[in-house]
């Protein structure tokens, strides 16, 4: 019998993992993983568990402030995946071996008092910056209105982007048009590669709260309904671009987030295309499991589930919600990060 998460490969799905830390980027390439992503919690997460101490110390040193010493070591982390991805980016000429680089959250935390404007000039600014000089690097813009407003320059100019953040298919389509018209630019579309990541569980964790008179059998679909009417528009409008790379959905956030469900609920419901991005411990459970996968993504619930869901669900109102939290869950481990950084400080000063 096929291991449980070769017989997701098999579907058809490429399997990334959510964490560059170098131990589970080794495990999950033994597994079969072709990508990798960060973010702010990931980062933070590796910082905190103490690897890094003597890079930060040395980092200290040369006179770097705090935010610079996150940054060097964002970017070290990233590179050392990307490099251990390489192989597979160059072997699948650039459809898989991907890891990405999440630009700076705290741009969005409303404490700082920046416009929409101000915002966008600065992703469009770090994007340019921290795509520069790697071939398999993408960069995570989030589709907030400021994000989605620097996707065309940063297509345009060349940049792999991976956006973040979507929870319903009209945020998905303005980052998508705004990417393709940034692509269309371009001298070439022969390395033009975009990818959309959509967010599951979250949704799932949304409607418990707040319609909790979703009928029993529609509720925790509603993540996965979603997903799949946003795969399906994306291989709808992609289908007849005739390019030569992929334009692909992320499934993210397909950690499951209620103890009933099993681990593999999102990634068993959505096998068979595009990407899954697992957290460390769903790929490990997936790995130990005697459970074999089969291609789902395309299959749906069933019509009267549906109606149900779309009768109960104000997506623009889910929208702001979880935005609003998705931005939070990346804003307070960036500054747990600094915070962490000035702790090493004191302790090397008071030393």
């Amino acid at each position: 019998m096929r291991n449980a998460l070769q017989s997701l490969i098999d579907t058809g799905t490429k399997l990334y993992l959510d964490s560059v830390s170098p131990d589970e980027v080794d495990k999950n390439l033994a597994w079969g993983a072709v990508g990798a992503t960060s973010n702010p919690a990931i980062i933070s997460a590796i910082v905190e568990h103490g690897g890094l101490d003597d890079e930060i110390e040395s980092l200290i040193a040369a006179g770097l402030d705090n935010e610079s010493v996150a940054w060097r070591l964002t970017d070290k982390l990233v590179t050392d995946a990307e490099n251990k991805f390489k192989p597979i980016h160059t072997a699948t000429e650039g459809n898989a071996g991907w890891v990405s680089f999440e630009l700076d959250p705290l741009l969005e935390d409303t404490r700082l008092g920046l416009s929409d404007q101000d915002r966008t000039a600065r992703y469009i600014e770090l994007g340019k910056h921290y795509s520069q000089g790697h071939s398999n690097r993408m960069i995570k813009v989030p589709a907030t209105a400021a994000g989605i407003g620097a996707l065309e320059e940063l297509a345009a100019a060349g940049v792999t982007l991976n956006v973040t953040l979507i929870f319903t298919e009209d945020q998905y389509c303005r980052a998508r048009e705004a990417v393709w018209r940034g692509a269309q630019q371009r001298s070439s579309l022969a390395d033009f590669k975009s990818v959309y990541s959509i967010f599951v569980s979250r949704i799932d964790v949304y409607t418990e709260l707040e319609i909790p008179n979703l009928q029993p059998e529609a509720q925790g679909l509603v993540g996965i309904l979603n997903a799949k009417r946003v795969w399906q528009a994306n291989q709808n409008f992609w289908r007849d671009k005739g390019l030569k790379l992929q334009q692909e959905l992320i499934f993210a956030s397909t950690g499951t987030k209620n103890a009933s469900d099993p681990a593999w609920k999102y990634v068993q419901a959505l096998a068979g295309s595009d990407i899954q991005t697992n957290p460390p411990e769903t790929n490990a459970a997936i790995a130990s499991a005697d459970i074999q996968f089969c291609r789902t993504v395309d299959v749906m619930p069933t019509l009267e589930i549906q109606q149900q869901i779309d009768s109960k669900i104000d997506m623009q109102a889910m929208h702001d919600v979880l935005m609003n939290q998705g931005v939070d869950k990346f804003v307070k481990p960036q500054r747990a990060l600094l915070t962490l950084i000035a702790k090493k400080r004191s302790e090397l000063a008071a030393s």
